[in-house]
């Protein structure tokens, strides 16, 4: 018995917010100090670095539930089920519905609910609950999926991911130009497949809450005149590069392992949207884990060039991207492996290993 993924959806906003859009902002760095380099000067390194070009921001009427209700409702429609028999809505997130003028995270009722009552869904045995686990989030709501419909608990499970980081981001900080918003969900049950092999395979997860645990948080302004009592999302850059590069590969050979498939037999990795040269960098040490030199061209799709990373959202936008023939160069066909990964605050680790 397998959960397999039966449909797909996601909700990309309109609103494009390109890489010169920054060129007015004012800089700072972590000790409130002006960077010397010029707007334009941090924005092409930028741009080289992470590899995004532009990102989406969700207009101001638009929340984050909203979104994912969109989203959810995209997938309900692409599985060809009725909404009263799902069992379990899962939403990750880490910052609920926000405000544009406040800013002030809204968590009450959780965005599940609020997403039910979106979905207009009647059936009170259809269960509604949100989960917060950084960026691993949605993959995590997909293992939790995957452990309930197993134990016989549940069926039908609408997993979805969904963020307005645009609205938790310091404008003096460059790290801001990372962030987008979107929403992507799923629809998962028990396989009807004879043969019984489609579906996940198997998962691994793992929580580093040591030194690591406040490689990203929230924290003031880096620019002092910003207010205070502000309150931004931070990331420190440098050491999540080196946490990711050092953890996740051997998280993902990990999950590998324990589904005795072979890294050979993998044919996509659809890895959290993050930071395109520390992507690169943490599959070819994946493949260096099993003394493979050469990376093949197709293996991870990647639409953070014009996405950005929206945290939960960006694995199954990416996912919906890729099932729909909507990114050029990528495709999945029957019986293929492919992999789920994603690393993020908390530090919170985890990975799927799933047959189409």
């Amino acid at each position: 018995m397998r959960t397999v993924i039966k449909g797909s959806g996601s909700f990309i906003p309109e609103n494009i917010k390109k890489n010169k859009s920054f060129s007015a902002h004012l800089f700072y760095d972590e000790n409130s100090l002006p960077i010397r380099h010029s707007a334009s000067n941090i924005i092409t390194k930028f741009q080289q670095i992470t590899g995004i070009k532009e990102r989406r921001y969700a207009d101001e009427t638009m929340t984050t539930s909203c979104m994912a209700a969109f989203a959810g409702a995209a997938a309900i429609k692409d599985a060809g089920i009725d909404s009263e028999t799902i069992d379990q809505i899962i939403v990750a997130h880490n910052f609920a519905d926000i405000s544009p003028d406040t800013r002030h995270p809204d968590t009450v009722p959780s965005l599940a609910s609020r997403i039910k009552n979106r979905l207009n869904i009647k059936n009170p045995s259809c269960v509604a609950y949100d989960i917060l686990f950084g960026c691993p989030g949605w993959l995590q709501g997909l293992i939790q999926a995957d452990a309930y419909i197993k134990a016989g608990m549940a069926k039908t499970c609408l997993i979805i991911g969904a963020e307005t980081l645009s609205r938790v981001i310091d404008p003096h900080d460059r790290d801001s130009m990372i962030y987008g918003d979107g929403a992507g969900a799923v629809i998962t049950q028990i396989s009807n497949d004879a043969s019984g092999n489609s579906g996940i395979i198997g998962s691994n997860t793992a929580s580093y809450a040591g030194e690591d645990v406040n490689y990203i948080c929230m924290g003031k302004s880096n620019c002092n005149n910003n207010g205070a009592s502000d309150n931004y999302l931070k990331m420190q850059g440098r050491k999540v590069y080196e946490f990711a590069l050092k953890h996740v590969p051997m998280a993902i050979k990990n999950c590998l392992d324990k589904c005795n498939i072979a890294l050979s037999e993998v044919k996509k990795i659809f890895i959290h949207q993050a930071n395109e040269k520390m992507d690169e960098a943490i599959v070819k040490r994946l493949y260096e884990l099993y003394n493979i030199e050469e990376v093949p061209d197709d293996i991870m799709p990647m639409n953070i060039q014009m996405m950005g990373n929206s945290s939960v959202a960006t694995i199954p936008t990416l996912f919906n991207m890729v099932s729909k023939g909507l990114l050029q160069g990528h495709t999945i066909n029957k019986n293929d492996i492919i992999l789920f990964a994603s690393v993020g605050a908390g530090m919170n680790i985890n990975a799927v290993c799933y047959r189409t």
